[in-house]
């Protein structure tokens, strides 16, 4: 029997992110990213939000935080568990606009966040490369959070 991919990895124009995936609680959402990963679907993605000492959100080609999709052709339900919480900086969850409406994309937290607990699917932590994420939390954004200047996904994949 495989074992699923344990490491998600986001070379952005930062600097490497290393991502532990949460197969175990959010088996479809990890599915979904590992996914869209292998394909190259978030491949030159830019993060298109960013909000100092709350998160960076990416994961939608079209850059304006309305796309995206996911591997199962439509949105798909969220796979909330009690015992996962946003207790820091490093959570990796996915980005909706509603209950079970998840697509393609994602945010890291840069902060505890609990007032998204219960909302949004917790699917992994980041592994190394806190640092990373911690600079691209730094790049001047405009009146609606966008980024000045274009922090990408160079390229996403996955490892065991």
């Amino acid at each position: 029997m495989a074992t699923e991919p344990r490491l998600a990895v986001l070379d952005t124009t930062m600097g490497t992110i290393e991502i532990e995936l949460y197969w175990q609680h959010a088996p479809k959402t990890c599915k979904n990213f590992a996914e869209l990963s292998k394909v190259g679907y978030y491949n030159n993605v830019v993060f298109h939000r960013i909000i100092p000492d709350f998160m960076i959100q990416g994961g939608d080609p079209t850059g304006t935080g309305r796309g995206g999709s996911s591997i199962f052709g439509r949105a798909f339900e969220d796979e909330i568990h009690p015992e996962l919480k946003h207790t820091g900086a490093g959570i990796l969850s996915m980005a909706n606009s509603g209950p079970n409406t998840n697509g393609s994309q994602f945010f890291i937290t840069l902060a505890p966040t609990q007032w998204l607990d219960g909302r949004h699917t917790i699917f992994g932590r980041v592994h190394s490369g806190m640092h990373v994420v911690q600079r691209i939390a730094k790049v001047p954004t405009d009146s609606n959070d966008r980024p000045l200047e274009d922090v990408k996904i160079v390229k996403s994949s996955i490892k065991n």
